[in-house]
């Protein structure tokens, strides 16, 4: 019995970060999807940008929006500075055509946002975070696949902008991200982007809906629900939005467990993503993709290694997989203390992976024990 626990874990986790990428990508080379773009559509698009004590960067935030090459007649920069005590709102009224939304209240980036969409007008609407560089070429990028009528979203790239010196938090960060790209966009060819990023994502107005302030994880909820409405969500890598890394470890470590509370409220909420029986396919890939790393994947982990040592007597195999656990974790243990140091690639791999799956189990503490604020809390960047 516990050989067979053993080796069901151990094919979940390959599974999760192994089989599910080569599978989806295999499919995409051979089923990519066939979608209309109009790189000559120009829909009226509002740009809404999330902030709260950004007065260090929103000027430069909006200097970048500006360069947005698109007709001004259709293009509303909406700025909202929600619970801002400093000089965030000032800063962005300074701005001609810029439009500040701004309350005293601090009720979350949920909050936030159904509180803009009162105010949007458009046919599209795009979320941008605050300290992300877009490039001028990104909205255009966006809404070219929104003359496809079967099109409900369309999600950007994130970047992290690395430099040599730069320490493990930093180029692992980077690494995992070129390694999410490379899924979201099999996923997006195949059938649709299961889950957007909030760095850089757009809708139909319409399909938006309110959700609760204390959603922690908006864009990515509101992702689903266009999937849930009939329409489909597109990755777009030509648009990109760029951020810096986190400053530290510790730092990383605060965005990653809220991600990860954020992503045990969605599993909880996103029931429909379950019927297999009306939606077979995009079931099948929320589950691959979302549901087993934030959820079964993070606990087998610590499970193996538990297991490995009860099934050491039971063979040769045990004790080698014991054994490469064991260098395994040792690898991530001596990363952390050697993070400031040029590491190779794999080395920053395993400690990456190791430091995401430690934020989905402390994520999980935080979502049973409701410890995760809504509002946003911002990570230290270089």
């Amino acid at each position: 019995m516990l050989e067979t626990i053993y080796f069901t874990l151990l094919a979940l986790v390959v599974y999760t970060y192994v089989g599910y990428p080569i599978i989806i990508i295999g499919l995409s080379k051979v089923f990519s999807r066939t979608r209309k773009v109009d790189v000559n559509y120009e829909p009226s698009v509002t740009w809404v940008v999330p902030s709260y004590n950004e007065e260090s960067i929103i000027a430069e935030k909006i200097k970048n929006l500006l360069h947005i090459d698109y007709p001004k007649s259709k293009l509303d920069i909406v700025v909202i500075t929600d619970g801002s005590t400093d000089r965030t709102p000032d800063i962005a009224k300074q701005f001609e055509g810029i439009r500040v939304l701004h309350e005293k209240k601090r009720a979350g980036k949920s909050a936030a946002e159904n509180r803009a969409m009162k105010f949007v007008e458009s046919e599209i609407v795009v979320f941008n975070d605050a300290n992300t560089t877009v490039g001028s070429n990104a909205l255009r990028e966006l809404v070219k696949h929104y003359a496809d009528p079967r099109v409900g979203g369309v999600s950007g790239a994130k970047g992290i902008i690395v430099e040599e010196q730069d320490g493990a938090e930093s180029k692992g960060e980077g690494l995992y991200w070129r390694y999410e790209s490379a899924i979201k966009k099999a996923d997006s060819d195949v059938n649709s982007l299961m889950g957007a990023a909030g760095e850089l994502v757009s809708f139909r107005s319409e399909l938006v809906q309110d959700l609760p302030n204390d959603t922690i994880l908006d864009d990515f909820m509101q992702s689903f629900f266009v999937l849930q409405q009939g329409f489909e969500m597109v990755y777009e890598p030509a648009a990109r939005a760029e951020e810096t890394s986190s400053t530290s470890i510790d730092e990383e470590l605060k965005r990653k467990v809220r991600i990860a509370a954020g992503g045990w409220q969605s599993i909880v909420r996103l029931t429909f993503m379950f019927n297999f029986f009306k939606r077979p396919m995009q079931t099948w890939m929320y589950v691959s993709h979302r549901v087993l790393r934030w959820s079964v994947t993070a606990f087998s982990l610590p499970l193996l290694l538990v297991l490995n040592l009860l099934l050491w007597n039971h063979g040769n195999v045990f004790q080698f997989f014991a054994v490469a656990q064991g260098l395994f974790y040792s690898i991530a243990i001596i990363a952390h203390y050697a993070r400031r140091r040029r590491l190779p690639g794999p080395v920053l791999a395993i400690y990456y992976f190791c430091v995401m799956n430690y934020a989905v189990l402390a994520g999980f503490k935080r979502f049973i024990f409701k410890t995760q604020k809504a509002s946003w809390e911002r990570s230290a960047r270089k």
